[in-house]
Formats: structure tokens, C-alpha cells, sequence
């Protein structure tokens, strides 16, 4: 950085500020905004640095200081600030159909940028793509010293400060009277409708924002005047965000919807910059007005640049469907968990139920490929089998293992959200992936340990009772060759099927909102149509088992559909596509077995092979699942290699809770009994 370069920014000020004419703010803000951008957007320190020269040399020069500083209370004491603070960084009213067909617009046919406009003129002076990266960089304190090259703007009874603050105050209540509207949602009041017949903290915050509008605009005409502080204000904000929370959680057993999600994010947004905007009337304590100013500065350049810009759009948008989503999966993936020895069982219980019924499917699924049917109608047919077979599995209360991580890792995204900050206690998720680890291999134990001998055995009894094989020695050989790893492409085969799984996953959330949300149980019970032919007992039945089972019955059927169908697109399209499931592998493998006459190291090798398509069935799925899932809560996993560690310390721990459920602690008597006195429990509060 020589001093040359900033001579040079200097004397295009001066010319700025001779020009003929008025002096106009724009081409001033943007000279020096081009000045301090760094080439490499990654190098916020060369800002920081120019801040410090610029800081320097302008102070050093008393009549362009005092020039820039006329200038700049002339401009931002005409200028309309309200746009900054009602527009940006809030959710549009607009649904997603009408926002994208503005910003297309937008982009090829821009309307004409006002310079009055502080939206506009930010617009125009952060133009480069890359301005937020740099921006955000910049620590508050070279912001803020950049600031204090124009002191004066500060100076009581100046044009800029008296605009600005009429302008923070105007906008603090328009925001406040759109949070009270909101109130009225329909969405809002099916979720709580007690809102509509109390006085609700939406309508209070209302009434107190006005009334310290009022008495601030007082304060300001007659300083002697006793100020009207902000507290009570706050404390009716904080209830507003509590209400909103209380919404979150009955979308979940109410349903959601993308229009409420987006609602709920908008008055979220709409509160922060409620709660930023008194901080920066705060007249009791400078030092939080001034950094609170830098933080919305850059918050507003950011979100300035991402109102513009059609991939942040369907970027908001997917995290919003998303939100809506797997907020049901995060409630189902709690009982995918297991903690104790009793759930464990449980669990390997039901997943060997489902590996009995796996086997039986596989047996069907290799029949139906001897019918010599056309490839349309051998599709349905598997479809069918696969998607009947996954439903029948879920009716019976069987776990099919690789349906797990789609639904716990809406779980652990939901940890992650409560950890500080929005990253996670490494400690805490460490302990919960352990948790998660141990059921997976618990449910898969259950499937693979009850299909492969399944298939062996039936294959076996087959033979010898009836002197028939169930499958044939060339489909015994295409069996085997399509669970090796590459030659059989069957990894990359088991990777669709991961992806299936998480999109199935989806598809359960997605219904299981739909029904709480148009509380179909409800309509069942009380449906005219079915009052004809069923009894109001088993109406009753049928909404409950709909009410619960409604989204698990449509993810499972239809992640049947994508099995079964995927051979048939790759078929269509000419493209080796087809799908791996680690459970009708392991029956496939049983199935060849009994009509090979395998060594055991070669059967060995083949179980191998099935664990891996395992291990990318389960990976692909829980990788895809959590991802979405953070994204839609907007939270991160933190460090990576400081929860490897903790995992890593918590297995070394313990070995053997990796696989196995923890050993029950022995109670101590004397905690129990209490001085060695018998404790009545029937009493105990």
C-alpha cells in the first residue's frame, strides 16, 4: 500500500467535490469503496489496511475533510433510509413463483437506481459479486475508524443524524405494525387460536413501540424531558419470539407448510432487526449504537447482494421445504435411537422381522424375473413387491436398517441447532453419533442375520425336499457377480439406492406435514362417505393408525417405486442403472449360495461385499439427510477434526458401545433407600 495509490483516491475526491454544479454522494461513496476493495475478496486484512491510510490522510487534510464531511450531511439528510431497514434482509411478501419472475426481470431489464434511495445507493457501491465476502472480513473496529473519518455525521442537531433517526424510528413502527398484522394468518391461528381471543404479545409490542415512538420524537424536542427507555419493549419482543417458538413446535404435531415456514423465518428476521434498530436509538449507551451499527452494515451488504441474486432465492426456498420437512423426520428419528440394552433388543428384534420378510421379497423378486415379461410390465410387478413388501414390514413394526439415517439425521441437525452459536457440543454429538452407530448396526445385524440364513435355508430345503433349486445356476451366477464391488458395480449401485433412501425420507415428512396439516384424521372420523359403509369404531381406528402411519405408509410404498423402477430408466436411457440393498444382497447371497458350491473363503469374501453396500447404502443416505437438515436449520457441524477426536475418545472409552448397548450402572442402596431406611415410593412427590 503506498501512498501514492491514496493521493490518488484524494485528488479524485477534490474533483468530486469541484466539480460543477452540486456535489453528488454517489460517485464519492463509490470512489472510496473502490479504493479499499481487495483484488483477492479472501484478503480482508489489505482493507483493514487501506481503512488505516485512508483514516490517515483524510484527517491530515483539513478542507477535504471538512468538504467530504458537508457533503455527506447534505446527502444523507435528504436521502430515504427506510428501504435499508423494511426491505432488506426480510423475507418478500411475494411467494417464490412472483419473486423469481421479478428478479429475472430484474436481470434483464433492470429498473433505474435512485440515488435518494440508500438501498440503491448501497447497490451501487458494493456492485461486484465478491464485495461480500471482503465486507463481512472486516472486523467492526476498521469500520467503525473508517466512520470517524466523517465524525461530524454524529454531530447533534446535524441534517444526517436528525434524518436518520427519523427515519429508524418510522421504520421501527411500521415493522412493529407488521408483526401485529400477522396476528391474522390464517396459518398462525389453526396453529394457536387461542392468539385471536387474548391480548397476545404481537398486539402489546404494537401498542408499546408506538408509545415510545411518541415519547422518543418528545424526548428529542425537549432533552430535559424524562426518556422512556426501551425495557419493556424488549421484554414484549422477547414473548413474541417465544410465541414463535411455541408455533415451531405444534407445526411439527400440527403440521407446516413452505408459506408458514417462510412466515415464521420472516418474523423471526422481523424481530431481529426490531431488536438492532433500538439498540441504535439507544441513547444510555454509545458504544453498543455504534458496533451495532457496523454489524447491520454488513449484515446489509450481504443480504443487499442476495435480494438480487436468483440462486440465494432458490437457495432460501429449498432450505424452507426442507425446514418443513424434516422437522417430522426429526421427531421420527428420535425413536431410531436407541440408549438402553431394552431398546437395542427391541430393535434388533424388529430388524430381524424385517430381514424374514426381505428374503421372502427377494425370492419373489427373482421369480418374477423368470416370467419373461416385457421390461414394463416386469417393472410394475416389482414395484409392486417392493413397494408392498416395505409397507408390510412397517404394518408388522419391523425396521428395515437403512431407513434409519435419513430419519436420525434430522435428529442430530436438531442437537446441532441447540449447541451454541449453531454449532455443536462436539462432546455431546459425539456421544449421540456413538448412540446412532450402535442402532444402525443393530437393525442391520437383524436384517442380514435373519435374510442370508433365510435364503440359505429355504434355498437348501428346496433342493432337497423337492429336488428343485429356487434359482437357477445362471442366476445364481448373476447374482453373485452383481454384489461385486466393481466389476458388479455394486457400489455405485448401492449409492443410488442411498440416495432413494434419503429421497424417501423426504417424501415421509412431506406427507406426514400434509396430514397434520389438513388434520386428516379429523376429516376421516367424520367423512360422510365412509359413515356409509364402516362402523364409527373402525372409522376411529382408521384415522388414528392414518394419523400416525400416514407419511411412514407413502415414504415406504414409493421408496419401493424407486427401487423398482430405476433398472427400467437405465434400460430406457441406455445407461447402466440399477440399485443395491444391503439387505437383499445378504438374501441374494443366500439364495446363490444354496445352489453353489462356494469355499468359505469365497462365501466370505461375498458377505464382504455385502457390508459394503451396506456401509455406502447407509453413508449416501445419513451424508444426504444431514446435510439438507443442516442447511434447512442453517447450522454447521463446527470442527470436523474436533469431533473426529471426541468420537474417537468416546469409542476408546468405551470399545464395546460401539456395537453393543451400554451395561445398566448398579443402583447404590443407600441413594436408593436413603440411610439404609426403606423408601415408599407411593408417597415420593
Amino acid at each position: 500500500m503506498d501512498t501514492d495509490s491514496v493521493e490518488d483516491l484524494l485528488q479524485q475526491l477534490r474533483a468530486h467535490l469541484d466539480a460543477d454544479g452540486a456535489p453528488a454522494l454517489l460517485p464519492v461513496l463509490r470512489a472510496v469503496v473502490d479504493w479499499l476493495r481487495p483484488q483477492d475478496p479472501h484478503r480482508a486484512d489489505q482493507a483493514v489496511e487501506r481503512i488505516r491510510i485512508f483514516h490517515a490522510a483524510i484527517t491530515a487534510d483539513t478542507d477535504l475533510h471538512q468538504g467530504l464531511q458537508a457533503l455527506l450531511q447534505e446527502g444523507l439528510g435528504e436521502a430515504r433510509h427506510l428501504p435499508l431497514y423494511t426491505e432488506i434482509g426480510l423475507f418478500s411478501r411475494r411467494g417464490f413463483l412472483k419473486e423469481l419472475g421479478q428478479r429475472v426481470y430484474e436481470k434483464i431489464n433492470p429498473r433505474p437506481r435512485d440515488p435518494q434511495n440508500l438501498r440503491d445507493v448501497l447497490a451501487l457501491v458494493f456492485d461486484h459479486p465478491e464485495d461480500p465476502q471482503w465486507v463481512v472480513a472486516v472486523p467492526d473496529d476498521a469500520w467503525l475508524m473508517l466512520l470517524d473519518c466523517f465524525e461530524d455525521l454524529g454531530r447533534e442537531g446535524g441534517p444526517a443524524l436528525k434524518r436518520a433517526r427519523e427515519q429508524v424510528l418510522y421504520a421501527l413502527e411500521m415493522l412493529s405494525l407488521w408483526v401485529a398484522a400477522e396476528e391474522l394468518e390464517p396459518e398462525l391461528l389453526r396453529l394457536d387460536p387461542r392468539i385471536a381471543e387474548r391480548n397476545s404479545p404481537f398486539v402489546a409490542q404494537e401498542r408499546e413501540i408506538s408509545a415510545y415512538v411518541k415519547d422518543y420524537n418528545a424526548w428529542l424536542e425537549d432533552p430535559q424531558r424524562i426518556f422512556h427507555d426501551d425495557r419493556h419493549a424488549r421484554v414484549l419482543l422477547e414473548q413474541c419470539a417465544e410465541q414463535i417458538q411455541r408455533f415451531h413446535r405444534r407445526a411439527v404435531t400440527h403440521g407446516s407448510s413452505i408459506g408458514l415456514t417462510h412466515l415464521l423465518q420472516r418474523l423471526d428476521q422481523t424481530l431481529t432487526r426490531m431488536r438492532d434498530l433500538l439498540d441504535m436509538l439507544d441513547p444510555e449507551d454509545p458504544v453498543k449504537r455504534r458496533c451495532t451499527a457496523a454489524r447491520l452494515f454488513r449484515a446489509l451488504v450481504v443480504e443487499n447482494a442476495r435480494q438480487r441474486c436468483i440462486k440465494a432465492l432458490w437457495q432460501d426456498s429449498v432450505r424452507l421445504v426442507s425446514r418443513s420437512i424434516t422437522e417430522q423426520s426429526g421427531e421420527t428419528g428420535e425413536h431410531y435411537i436407541t440408549r438402553d440394552r431394552r431398546e437395542y433388543l427391541q430393535l434388533l428384534a424388529s430388524g430381524a422381522g424385517a430381514g424374514l420378510v426381505i428374503a421372502l421379497m427377494a425370492l419373489i423378486k427373482i421369480h418374477i424375473l423368470q416370467w419373461d415379461l416385457s421390461p414394463g410390465w416386469e417393472t410394475v410387478w416389482v414395484c409392486l413387491n417392493y413397494g408392498l413388501g416395505f409397507v408390510l414390514i412397517h404394518v408388522l413394526h419391523f425396521t428395515v436398517a437403512t431407513k434409519q439415517p435419513a430419519m436420525t439425521a434430522a435428529r442430530l441437525s436438531a442437537v446441532i441447532e441447540a449447541g451454541e452459536r449453531g454449532a455443536a457440543n462436539q462432546t455431546q454429538l459425539a456421544e449421540l453419533l456413538l448412540q446412532v452407530g450402535r442402532s444402525q448396526f443393530a437393525a442391520v445385524l437383524g436384517n442380514v442375520g435373519v435374510a442370508l440364513p433365510v435364503a440359505l435355508g429355504l434355498g437348501w430345503a428346496a433342493l432337497n425336499l423337492f429336488g428343485a433349486p429356487l434359482v437357477e445356476t445362471e442366476q445364481a451366477h448373476y447374482l453373485l457377480h452383481g454384489l461385486r464391488p466393481l466389476a458388479g458395480l455394486a457400489l455405485f449401485y448401492a449409492a443410488i439406492a442411498g440416495v432413494w433412501l434419503f429421497v424417501s425420507g423426504l417424501i415421509a415428512g412431506y406427507f406426514d406435514n400434509r396430514c397434520a396439516s389438513l388434520q386428516l384424521g379429523a376429516r376421516l372420523r367424520d367423512n360422510p362417505h365412509l359413515a356409509r359403509v364402516l362402523s364409527p369404531c373402525l372409522r376411529q381406528r382408521l384415522a388414528d393408525y392414518l394419523d400416525h402411519n400416514y407419511g411412514a405408509l407413502a415414504g415406504n410404498f414409493l421408496f419401493g417405486v424407486l427401487l423398482g423402477i430405476t433398472g427400467w430408466v437405465g434400460l430406457v436411457l441406455g445407461l447402466p442403472l440399477d440399485i443395491r440393498h444391503v439387505a437383499f444382497a445378504s438374501a441374494n447371497l443366500g439364495y446363490a449360495t444354496s445352489v453353489q458350491d462356494l469355499t468359505m473363503p469365497v462365501f466370505a469374501l461375498h458377505f464382504l461385499f455385502v457390508l459394503l453396500i451396506g456401509a455406502v447404502n447407509l453413508w449416501v443416505s445419513f451424508a444426504l439427510a444431514l446435510y439438507v437438515a443442516l442447511r434447512s436449520r442453517g447450522v454447521r457441524l463446527g470442527d470436523l477434526r474436533q469431533l473426529s477426536h471426541a468420537y474417537v475418545q468416546a469409542v476408546r472409552r468405551r470399545p464395546l458401545e460401539f456395537i453393543l448397548p451400554p451395561v445398566p450402572e448398579p443402583e447404590d442402596p443407600e441413594a436408593a433407600h436413603g440411610n439404609g431406611k426403606p423408601r415408599n415410593d407411593a408417597h415420593d412427590p
